[in-house]
């Protein structure tokens, strides 16, 4: 009997504890995310509403730092360097701050400690890594429920909008498109690069592939790189080589790759190349 009732009192414990009655949260939270260009950006934010109270220069006073929402700090996240009003902000997560000036004109600022509930208690400029002064527009209508999003979008930037009451405010920013896609196509357009080759060629040995034209791409990767060449490129060669049957080449390249990881003093290397000449009788 005692057992039992003690399994009761489990049962009871475990559904008090399970069964917590949800219900919705003043301030909804919402997440944004937008890719602009190439570049990802994420916002994340709780959403007060007006709900019959004089938001601007009343629930949130005049001269005084908001934090651009409710609960926990706004943040942004940008996957790219990016310029803010003319100011480059790294790539990076950061929380927003909005000072207050007057019913026309605020400071959001982006800030770099974003562990916060609420503002800092502590505020530090030094953590400002960007301040945008935005023009506040009066719209002709009141909007409930505080909003964030990135509208005006373009290949190379956009803006981050604000409408909450009857106040908008939009913060210009621009993102590395062009500097981004110019790279990819001079890299695309050069051709392949040693690595390229390289990984191709150990990709087709180690796959079971066409192992003669393996050999042809780590003899073009061992040869970019003749100015400097890797003893652990050239130790790959010599398997690639071996496993087409070319034993001469295999021997070669074994021998260069031991010269050099003699050089490097990488013990494994010189271990494995020795260990191959050895399976090849050259040594």
């Amino acid at each position: 009997m005692k057992k039992l009732l003690l399994v009761f009192a489990v049962f009871a414990v475990a559904f008090s504890t399970n069964a917590q009655i949800e219900t919705p949260q003043p301030s909804p939270f919402s997440k944004v995310e937008q890719k602009v260009g190439l570049t990802d950006i994420t916002i994340e934010y709780s959403r007060p509403g007006v709900k019959g109270r004089k938001i601007f220069g009343g629930l949130e006073p005049w001269g005084t730092i908001w934090r651009t929402g409710a609960n926990k700090n706004t943040t942004i996240s940008f996957s790219d360097d990016v310029n803010i009003d003319g100011q480059s902000v790294k790539a990076g997560t950061y929380a927003i701050f909005t000072r207050l000036n007057s019913a026309k004109q605020w400071e959001v600022m982006f800030y770099s400690d974003t562990e916060n509930w609420g503002t800092p208690q502590n505020w530090d400029d030094s953590k400002v890594v960007a301040l945008a002064k935005v023009e506040v527009m009066e719209v002709p209508f009141s909007v409930e429920t505080f909003t964030i999003d990135i509208n005006n979008i373009t290949n190379n930037g956009g803006t981050i909008d604000m409408i909450w009451e009857k106040s908008y405010v939009g913060i210009p920013f621009t993102v590395p498109t062009d500097k981004i896609t110019s790279a990819n196509i001079d890299r695309i357009m050069s051709g392949p690069s040693i690595a390229d080759y390289y990984k191709a060629a150990v990709y087709y040995k180690e796959s079971g592939k066409d192992i003669g034209l393996a050999s042809k791409w780590i003899d073009t990767a061992v040869g970019l790189s003749e100015k400097d060449p890797k003893f652990w490129m050239v130790h790959q060669q010599a398997l690639i080589h071996a496993k087409a049957g070319n034993k001469d080449k295999a021997v070669a390249a074994a021998k260069t790759s031991l010269a050099l990881a003699k050089e490097a003093k990488n013990d494994a290397y010189v271990k494995k190349n020795e260990e191959a000449l050895k399976e090849w009788g050259a040594m």
